[in-house]
């Protein structure tokens, strides 16, 4: 069981440094990026290759992470970036961190 298991996670995956983003939430953040990155769920991160964990962030209840989700998802797409580069300047795959 990785740390990440049964906690609530706003996290942003990117096709590539700078390229499509997507934000989603979570309570099992391996689980879910595994889920995107073998494609298991039809939909947008499939269709696009959107797969590059580059930002999460770690929340104490899951309405406290869906209100941050959805907070992100209203922000200018240069506050997301900047969101990103805060934390990972190089936009490296954290997935294997979360592991």
């Amino acid at each position: 069981m990785s740390n990440y298991e049964f906690l609530p996670v706003v996290y942003i995956l990117a096709s590539a440094p700078y390229s499509t983003l997507y934000i989603g939430v979570t309570t099992n953040l391996p689980k879910r990026i595994a889920e995107h990155r073998l494609k298991l769920i039809p939909g947008f991160t499939s269709k696009y290759n959107v797969t590059n964990l580059v930002y999460y962030q770690v929340f104490d209840t899951i309405d406290l992470a869906i209100s941050t989700e959805k907070k992100v998802k209203k922000l200018s797409r240069l506050r997301k970036i900047a969101m990103i580069e805060e934390d990972n300047p190089g936009w490296i795959d954290l997935y294997s961190q979360i592991l």
